[in-house]
């Protein structure tokens, strides 16, 4: 709370100074003022594949990319090849390119990078890997991945979340990079002050610097979300995301762009199917159809959500429309289920707890406790500060959690659902059938005919998990001033490629 108050001052100071017209930001054209919550790991492997990734994105760049639809494009690798088995594929990295230290982009570096991501103690990557057997560096610029089966989604895995390069000089001292990143992104770091800010200048070995027109980002700790649009209005920051749905209208009034942001993204309610009372289906039935998304998007999220029962957005490839509305709102049932199973109202009392969230995640977690008791089940809500140790150590009974998807949307789907997926509250647990519909999805090339129906199959049986029950999608919100161009709309990333700020 401390770095708040201090940025607070900070923020009316340069406000004060400068003035409501944004006088400071325009006295330098190119350089962007961004407020976001910093991450508090700059070593992408300790960071792992939530969304401050978006973040160390501005340090390092990644194995490769995506494009607006969500299809694996080049990025330190100008292509890669598959062997005729599928069980190997090589990536060919672009030729003579220095991390921000000068240490060469090669294929020795990828190696080590990926190896560590594998056993580094705190690496949180590690269970996005498993399919990497063995890695060679087979040339400067040739790096191949042995697998321990048949994948087409690595091309799309090794993208922003997972493979985002680190130099393997900085790397020799892990502790170090954490709080420092050293990559081959478009920007390097210049300053940098833990919990209040840091500054990055632009890389012009960066492979893609030619696109890259702004020369400084300041990424500031962002302020209370009462404070934002104020901040932004007046010049002080030029840029933010995660804009609260209710601030979204003043944020226009007041002159702002706002663009909602497309993802594949879900809130979802966690069960623990290995604990009592959800030991018993009757009890997840009942609240599979006990809570009502519609009213979740109108009051939670202003109407900017879309209510949805699987991790996908409905345009997404992975989406099935099968699947659609698999259990429709309908308390009435849900509270008749719990009779059958001989439940009355008030027999069913649960610890539902979850992280700190204010804003949506609160209201969210407020109103599933409301719609829980609607159907007789009492849900004690119970905010943790160190909520990440019980939920990714499957301690918990009951939580929510939202996720921005992943590129690879098998990769989504088994971080769901997965047995060791770390998004599976119910640890081992799996639906029938979804081991087998994730081979045969991991093994069609993503250029098959047979990939949509294939993934759809998938989508389909990992829906059946009792471990889950998504409520709605929110976009995530940027808010910018109208001297920042819109950047490119990279589903779930925020890229700065191409971006210019105008006097």
């Amino acid at each position: 709370m401390a770095y708040r108050m201090k940025l607070a001052g900070f923020v009316a100071g340069i406000a004060l100074a400068f003035g409501a017209s944004g006088a400071a930001a325009q006295d330098d054209p190119s350089v962007l003022r961004w407020a976001a919550p910093l991450v508090p790991h700059w070593d992408p492997i300790v960071q792992g594949s939530g969304y401050g990734f978006n973040q160390t994105y501005l340090a390092y760049a990644p194995l490769t990319e995506i494009d607006e639809n969500g299809n694996a494009v080049p990025g330190l690798a100008e292509s890669w090849t598959y062997n005729a088995a599928g069980d190997q594929v090589t990536f060919h990295l672009r030729p003579g390119l220095t991390f921000h230290d000068g240490s060469p982009v090669n294929a020795e570096a990828v190696k080590r990078y990926l190896e560590r991501a594998q056993t580094q103690t705190n690496s949180a990557l590690a269970g996005d890997l498993t399919s990497i057997r063995e890695i060679t560096a087979d040339s400067e610029t040739d790096v191949t991945l042995h697998l321990t089966q048949v994948d087409y989604q690595i091309p799309l895995l090794l993208g922003s979340r997972v493979a985002q390069i680190t130099s393997p000089v900085a790397a020799e001292d892990p502790a170090a990079l954490n709080q420092w990143p050293v990559g081959a992104g478009p920007f390097r770091v210049v300053e940098y002050v833990p919990e209040s800010h840091i500054f990055f200048e632009k890389f012009d070995g960066y492979w893609n610097a030619e696109n890259i027109f702004i020369d400084r980002v300041e990424l500031y700790a962002e302020p209370e979300p009462s404070q934002l649009v104020a901040a932004l209005q007046t010049g002080v920051y030029d840029f933010a995301y995660g804009l609260a749905p209710s601030q979204a209208d003043l944020a226009r009034r007041a002159g702002l762009d706002v663009i909602a942001y497309p993802v594949y993204s879900a809130w979802n309610l966690s069960i623990n199917v290995n604990v009592p009372p959800f030991d018993n289906p009757a009890v997840v039935d009942a609240i599979r159809h006990g809570i009502n998304r519609q009213e979740l998007v109108d009051v939670v999220t202003f109407g900017a959500g879309t209510p949805t029962t699987q991790p996908f957005p409905a345009h997404y490839v992975a989406y099935d429309p099968q699947s659609a509305d698999l259990w429709p709102y309908d308390p009435a049932l849900a509270r008749q289920i719990l009779a059958d199973a001989g439940f009355g109202p008030g027999d069913i009392t649960v610890d539902f707890a979850v992280r700190n969230q204010p804003g949506t995640g609160q209201a969210t977690n407020e109103l599933l406790q409301a719609q829980l008791a609607a159907i007789g089940i009492n849900a004690q809500l119970r905010v943790i500060a160190d909520w990440a140790t019980p939920f990714f150590g499957k301690d918990l009974a009951l939580s929510t959690y939202s996720t921005t998807g992943r590129e690879s949307p098998v990769q989504t789907l088994t971080a769901h659902f997965g047995p060791r997926g770390p998004l599976n509250l119910s640890g081992g647990y799996v639906p029938e059938g979804f081991d087998e519909a994730i081979k045969l999805a991991r093994e069609t090339p993503l250029d098959s005919p047979d990939y949509a129906a294939n993934l759809q199959a998938a989508t389909r049986a990992a829906l059946q998990s009792r471990a889950l029950v998504f409520t709605f999608s929110l976009p995530v919100t940027i808010v910018k001033s109208p001297r920042v161009s819109d950047p490119p709309l990279i589903p779930g990333q925020i890229h700065l490629t191409g971006v210019r700020i105008s006097d």
